[in-house]
């Protein structure tokens, strides 16, 4: 920050300098930005807005502009502003509820600055959203990812206890013989490695403010590919640090709860802790979710990326997680993605099962939104 007078005008605020005689660098005006919303005139009760993907969005700009201390404080605020406290202390207004995506990814951001009394009934929010998400979602996914690997390891010459004995038979209709009433199998159709993971599934997901209803889905999604023997799952979480929370993915309030959401980003990084993940290349099939705003180093990170795909990683971007579209996004770090080979979009969450299923078969991934 360059003079005191920059100082004061972000300790006063905006109706401090109506003329706007102070001018502001790019970084004080972010600065700025995010103190406003919280506090400016006029912001006493809901400050933020009734837009929770907008109240995400600051969550995750408050640590990138201020210190953990004044992180803190900002989130109680932040509690007290948005109503979030009376909420969660009146059980009658958490009946009312309906599931929101944006509301979890509020309440997972804020839970470590809750009161202790409000965490177990934030939790009962999460939970009951995830269980909305689960019932919606799970189905659908299961059976495009079983059919797809199914399909994909069908094998000529199976072993007695991996013959997909219906398709044998309606292959070889044709091959009934009236003498013997049978009819005589020629060719035999297989499921091959069976009851052993066939694939093996990394995914990474950007955890920074911007990406919270992605990180709802991509825990809820997580938890049912886990839930499948032939997929061998693993989700990691990122922003600066990278996180693994496999061993939660069995229950996914927990791995919600495990999320740090907001914070910077570092691309690379996730990919370096993904390629020690990797056993067999040509089964792996790794899902980056994230808006690409590399912080770390973009050299090294097209350069991973590019490893991957280089030794048989099937490689898949998704912009965002979600039922709005894609976000904001760093379209350079898109199209490079793309050039090497690795698609780029956002998904709509009933359309990630068919993002499996290609992914599975090894087909061109559907683009079902905002492809670049």
């Amino acid at each position: 920050m360059n003079s005191k007078s920059e100082r004061w005008r972000l300790i006063l605020g905006r109706d401090a300098d109506p003329d706007e005689q102070t001018q502001l660098g790019k970084e004080e005006q972010g600065m700025d930005d995010v103190l406003e919303a919280l506090y400016g005139e006029g912001k006493r009760q809901g400050g933020l807005g009734n837009s929770t993907p907008r109240i995400n969005r600051w969550l995750g700009d408050i640590r990138r502009y201020f210190p953990t201390p004044v992180v803190q404080v900002m989130q109680r605020d932040a509690l007290e502003r948005l109503g979030l406290t009376r909420m969660l202390l009146e059980p009658e207004l958490l009946a009312s509820i309906e599931p929101d995506v944006h509301l979890v990814g509020v309440l997972l951001s804020l839970h470590k600055a809750m009161p202790s009394q409000t965490r177990e009934t934030a939790r009962e929010v999460v939970r009951k959203m995830v269980q909305e998400l689960e019932k919606k979602l799970r189905n659908p996914l299961r059976e495009a990812v079983q059919s797809a690997l199914h399909r994909s390891t069908r094998k000529r010459r199976p072993k007695n206890n991996e013959i997909d004995w219906r398709r044998t038979i309606l292959l070889n209709l044709k091959h009934y013989n009236p003498e013997l009433r049978s009819i005589i199998p020629e060719t035999l159709v297989g499921y091959g490695r069976k009851g052993q993971a066939l694939r093996h599934v990394i995914l990474l997901v950007d955890q920074s403010g911007s990406m919270a209803s992605s990180v709802v889905y991509a825990g809820v999604m997580g938890s049912v590919l886990a839930s499948l023997r032939s997929l061998r799952t693993h989700i990691v979480l990122f922003d600066t640090a990278v996180v693994d929370l496999t061993e939660q993915l069995d229950d996914p309030v927990e791995l919600l709860f495990g999320a740090q959401l907001g914070g910077g980003t570092d691309i690379n990084k996730a990919l370096g802790y993904a390629q020690t993940l990797v056993r067999t290349p040509s089964d792996t099939i790794l899902i980056l979710i994230s808006d690409l705003f590399e912080g770390g180093n973009r050299a090294e990170m097209l350069k991973k990326a590019a490893a991957f795909q280089a030794s048989g990683v099937t490689s898949v971007c998704l912009l965002a997680l979600n039922d709005e579209g894609a976000p904001a996004y760093d379209h350079d770090n898109a199209a490079a993605l793309a050039a090497l080979g690795i698609p780029s979009f956002a998904c709509t969450p009933d359309k990630f099962a068919d993002v499996m299923a290609a992914a599975i078969q090894k087909k061109p991934v559907p683009r079902p939104v905002n492809d670049v």
